[in-house]
């Protein structure tokens, strides 16, 4: 069984259109969880059947908190599932979960899998994600890496589309829910390939993403969390010279840029003072 979870906050139109592209395509027994972040927005509702579960958080916490509810529910009724994490604003191409959940079952070395991500216009969105350690970089690389493998490793995978295999498991894998929104994903990763699970994308298969219809609505407050997001991650995962330097280097060219690009520059500083005030 494969167990699809969505993060719905004031997205019901996107979800209705992710969920009609899951139901299009080649995918075996599923079921549907839609974790309800925007509790006041009651249209989500309008989804619910016997194979969608919709589950009601108290309040907006985030997308990996929000996750962390779907992961507990399936993992106390099912610890031999699949699950898939997808961004409402994906669609799935009609082949493309058949394909992942072969590469999965061929490879139950592998705990944690992403996808391909693509554009509209065919371009790459994610194509692997990558860390170097030394200088605090995290990306994602925006192009295909060629080869004749079903899947490759990579560092981390992005949660627009990732799939759980919770066999590997011993507990329920869960995001830090110290994040609200951003990097998560990449910590995820970090985590439990340090525990010694195995992380891989499938370059040649992937979904549909429509970048920052739900997020771009709100681009100050979306790189406020992006900063303190970053910073969390520098901590528990680089050392605390680059954390320093980076920490650094945002306030510094955030104050020299605030005369010309005040609310960005305001946000990124915003995003430093939350995590300092964390971390004193």
């Amino acid at each position: 069984m494969i167990y699809w979870i969505i993060v719905n906050y004031h997205s019901t139109d996107l979800i209705r259109r992710l969920i009609q592209s899951i139901a299009a395509s080649e995918s075996p027994e599923y079921r549907i969880i839609i974790v309800n972040n925007s509790p006041g927005d009651r249209s989500i509702w309008e989804l619910e059947s016997e194979q969608i579960i919709i589950l009601d958080s108290p309040e907006n916490v985030g997308f990996g908190r929000g996750c962390n509810l779907g992961l507990q529910w399936v993992w106390e009724r099912d610890r031999d599932g699949c699950i898939w994490l997808i961004n409402p604003d994906a669609i799935v191409p009609k082949q493309t979960p058949g394909k992942v959940l072969a590469v999965l079952h061929q490879n139950p070395q592998l705990s944690i899998l992403g996808t391909a991500v693509y554009e509209p216009d065919g371009g790459v969105w994610f194509g692997g994600g990558e860390f170097i350690i030394k200088t605090g970089h995290i990306f994602q690389l925006q192009e295909i890496t060629p080869s004749n493998l079903s899947w490759i490793s990579t560092t981390w995978v992005t949660a627009c589309s990732l799939l759980i295999s919770l066999p590997t498991f011993r507990n329920c894998p869960k995001f830090d829910p110290n994040y609200f929104l951003y990097y998560e994903d990449f910590d995820l990763c970090l985590r439990y390939r340090k525990l010694g699970h195995q992380i891989g994308i499938t370059p040649q298969i992937g979904v549909i993403h429509y970048p920052s219809s739900i997020t771009g609505k709100t681009p100050h407050l979306k790189l406020q969390h992006s900063i303190y997001s970053y910073l969390l991650s520098l901590d528990k995962h680089a050392g605390s010279s680059v954390l320093f330097y980076r920490l650094l280097r945002i306030g510094i060219v955030a104050c020299l840029t605030f005369p010309v690009r005040p609310q960005v520059s305001l946000a990124k500083l915003r995003g430093v003072w939350r995590y300092i005030r964390r971390s004193i």
